[in-house]
């Protein structure tokens, strides 16, 4: 059985995800299915199906968190290595082209918000990067074209 890489804040943001999907979604989903069922009819209510459908996917969800958490592997990033480009680093990059500067955390994919900079080290920036050290100019393939990024920073 494979295992899934998350860092602690990671885990315990998937911990709680689950703990309100069971409580609170499963609450609100069971409301909407006994209010469709009040319309009568069960074969021609377009409400029922919907609310039916929005409960299996939530019990997927449920049971994909459960098994990532029965597969999690935490791994302790406090003592990362900062020479290279890691699981769990912190990394300041420079657009070569643009001149411009980017801050990316690097953790696990169920963990990744970019809008939080927080980038998984599987997609491809990631993988481009992982390994690299500070100096280093990276040309990082992305569906726009390549992008030099030069490593100006690494911390935990």
């Amino acid at each position: 059985m494979d295992y899934v890489i998350l860092t602690q804040a990671g885990y315990e943001k998937l911990k709680e995800e689950l703990r309100r999907l069971k409580t609170v979604k499963r609450v609100e989903v069971a409301k909407q299915l006994e209010t469709a069922r009040a319309h009568g009819d069960l074969s021609e209510n377009a409400e029922y199906e919907t609310a039916k459908e929005t409960k299996a996917q939530l019990e997927s969800r449920i049971r994909t968190l459960e098994e990532k958490l029965m597969r999690a592997k935490v791994v302790d990033v406090t003592g990362a290595p900062t020479d290279k480009v890691y699981f769990g680093t912190i990394v300041e990059l420079k657009n070569k082209k643009s001149g411009a500067k980017v801050v990316f955390t690097f953790v696990a994919e169920d963990e990744a918000d970019i809008s939080k900079g927080k980038l998984s080290i599987t997609s491809p920036i990631g993988k481009q990067l992982l390994g690299h050290g500070v100096g280093e100019t990276v040309e990082v393939k992305v569906p726009v074209g390549v992008i030099p990024y030069e490593i100006l920073k690494i911390s935990r």
